[in-house]
């Protein structure tokens, strides 16, 4: 098969990570004529690399490098790149990216082009798009702010609820729900610290009772564009899709057919190449849709529609930048938009390296046993490997671990499907939000298809219990006897109340233990750590550490990593990194671990129940750390950089016993 206007690609450079680097790296392979595929990697992340030939892996410097475009340019040049792919997130969605890869270094970015990037993964802009189409819009500012004045007098215009979004959000970064003017003003400051831009707009609500459906599209760039059906995405909390499901489940199929007719009307405008995703909210009750944003890319839950169409979407993103036209792939047939789908339904279940019953905070650290079940009509899609590099968690990444995907030929099968393979699945090393997704998959209104956008944050509690009991059943029947390990660890020590961290240092004094030795001199070295990879002191530690010693040449550094120790925590000195204790009232202790970005109060400082003291910023979004209690600040975590590591546990305030007759006044 060959396109007159063909581009061959010889040379791909997946410009990601983590399970999504994987697929595409094997769409690559699978391709009737295989590209020569080239990955990036971190140092302590690798697992995604663990590929056949012909493949490369190229070491960058840090997380950011990701998205640093110059650095990009040049790896692509000295490769002869003739192609990136930038998966999702990133710079997925980047038009300068895009515009500078073509212009300065020759290699196409697999994507719609920086033209239709730009127009669309601007969410107003792509707002003037639908309305210029004739598609229904919720009310909105014209313009992007940072004003604080302009966006309360437009919320009180348009009467509460409303949602605050950044325009470049993603991901559910740079989305806030307001139902109430008191919360405006600090949702806002949030949205805006988790925007590139730093601009946000502001956007009547439509929550209660819809559901979020978006229309998987397919373009040639000459207009031609094709729909491979919708998505549901309503099962999501805090704006973050949990469980996807393809087809909605909606028994209007007109309604989802103006859906689908509305998205293709948007994309044949734009001559829209490669894939797109439409999104909209649309209410079966009420009759209603509304247009919501365009994600110009591959989407993470790409995989469902794959299992409903038949069609694999990277393959196809391949083709399309090679130069091939819809009737050539096989997809230039009309669908019918209000026809059902092919009997064909399908569930992804996103299992995340995270604890739901502590506020979902990250969980940090080395996976250890990774089990999840295949067969008929079950699928994984997964960076973690029991063969290779060992998948460490940390805050630098997006914490997914796996996409599990299951498809039958009803709803109710695929339930039962999602059900059992949940059940038959085991990870170890980390918490994972797997009783969050058996207690989803179980719950009777997930069965009936009764799952809106505010459904999961409002169930949250019964649905999480629920999980849990499943999870523990699982457990009695693991092993019915199993001693409890919760206050002993692996070697019968007590855990340490000592957390170390990058930049932690030592000196040490070294003297001969023999009095007959002829040296009797102190000699003074130096340690520091310089790298920090797993931290569970005493039984594990895993670091790089500068030790500086002397010599007559004066003081000599070297490197040393430290693998394991059994060291009991007495034997140190003490860390500015306090472990907080849980039962003492006056600890507040930090819920979860990611990047410090803010503490809002000083020592001495009065604070109340509620008050919000601190930032921490997981996976690029910024989550509040509110104190349980009031009091007044006696102890505070002192910040050395701007952005500073830090582990779940911590202790952040101490607070001064005021046995109950001390008046305390803070701000709110």
């Amino acid at each position: 098969m060959s396109s007159p206007h063909s581009r061959p690609i010889k040379r791909l450079l997946v410009a990601n990570r983590g399970e999504i680097a994987v697929r595409i790296l094997h769409a690559a392979r699978e391709l009737p004529e295989p590209i020569e595929t080239f990955s990036l990697y971190t140092s302590d992340d690798q697992s995604h690399c663990v590929l056949g030939r012909p493949h490369h892996a190229i070491g960058i410097p840090s997380a950011s490098s990701y998205l640093d475009i110059s650095l990009l340019i040049e790896i692509a040049r000295k490769h002869s790149i003739d192609a990136v792919h930038p998966g999702y997130g990133f710079l997925s969605e980047s038009a300068e990216f895009a515009y500078r890869m073509w212009h300065e270094a020759g290699s196409l970015v697999i994507g719609p082009g920086w033209e239709n990037l730009a127009r669309t993964g601007d969410k107003l802009q792509a707002k003037q798009l639908a309305q210029q189409c004739g598609v229904p819009v919720l009310e909105a500012m014209s313009q992007p702010t940072t004003n604080v004045d302009e966006a309360r007098e437009f919320a009180t215009k348009a009467g509460f609820p409303v949602m605050i979004k950044a325009v470049d959000g993603g991901g559910g970064r740079g989305i806030r729900l307001v139902r109430e003017a008191h919360e405006l003003d600090n949702s806002i400051q949030r949205a805006i610290g988790e925007s590139p831009s730093r601009t946000v707009f502001v956007e009547k609500a439509a929550v209660d009772g819809f559901h979020h459906v978006e229309i998987q599209i397919v373009g040639d760039g000459t207009g031609q564009v094709r729909h491979l059906w919708e998505r549901d995405c309503s099962a999501q909390r805090r704006f973050q899709k949990v469980v996807e499901c393809a087809p909605a489940l909606m028994r209007d199929r007109a309604l989802v057919g103006q859906v689908i007719e509305s998205a293709l009307r948007m994309a044949s405008e734009i001559c829209y190449q490669s894939l797109g995703t439409f999104e909209f909210l649309v209410s079966e009750q009420r009759g209603e849709f509304y247009f919501l944003e365009v994600n110009p890319r591959l989407q993470v839950e790409h995989t469902i529609t794959e299992s409903l169409s038949g069609v694999d979407l990277v393959q196809t993103q391949l083709l399309l930048a090679q130069g091939y036209k819809l009737h050539e792939l096989g997809l230039g047939a009309e669908v019918i938009p209000s026809h059902p789908p092919p009997n064909a339904f399908s569930i992804q279940l996103r299992l995340c390296a995270e604890d739901p019953s502590n506020g979902f905070s990250l969980s940090i650290g080395k996976i250890t046993g990774f089990t999840v079940p295949s067969g008929h009509g079950i699928r994984v899609d997964t960076h973690v490997s029991v063969s290779g590099p060992p998948l460490v968690v940390g805050s630098n990444f997006d914490n997914l671990l796996a996409k599990i995907i299951v498809a039958a030929p009803t709803w109710e099968a695929s339930v039962r499907k999602a059900q059992r393979v949940l059940a038959d699945s085991r990870i170890e090393g980390v918490k994972t939000n797997i009783s969050l997704l058996r207690g989803i998959v179980a719950h009777s209104d997930f069965l009936a298809g009764k799952v809106d956008t505010q459904w999961l944050g409002l169930n949250l509690d019964t649905v999480l219990q629920q999980g849990e009991n499943i999870s523990k059943s699982i457990q009695r029947l693991d092993s019915p006897a199993a001693p409890s390990q919760q206050a002993i660890t692996q070697n019968g020590l007590p855990a340490s109340n000592l957390l170390f961290r990058k930049g932690d240092a030592w000196s040490i004094t070294l003297e001969p233990l023999s009095k007959d030795a002829q040296q009797s001199d102190k000699v003074s070295h130096h340690l520091r750590m310089s790298r920090m990879l797993r931290n569970d002191f005493p039984t594990s530690l895993t670091a790089e550490i500068e030790y500086t010693t002397p010599t007559s040449q004066g003081a000599i550094p070297y490197r040393m990593q430290l693998e394991t120790t059994t060291t009991v925590a007495s034997a140190l000195v003490s860390s500015s990194h306090r472990r907080g204790d849980p039962k003492n009232p006056h600890h507040i202790i930090l819920p979860l671990s990611g990047k410090l970005i803010e503490i809002l109060v000083l020592d001495g400082e009065d604070v109340v129940e509620n008050q919000v003291l601190a930032f921490v910023k997981q996976m690029k979004m910024e989550l509040e750390v509110r104190s349980p209690r009031s009091g007044r600040v006696k102890w505070i975590y002192e910040m050395e950089d701007e952005e500073e590591d830090v582990a779940e546990g911590m202790l952040l305030v101490e607070l001064e016993p005021d046995n109950g007759k001390v008046e305390v006044r803070g701000k709110l």
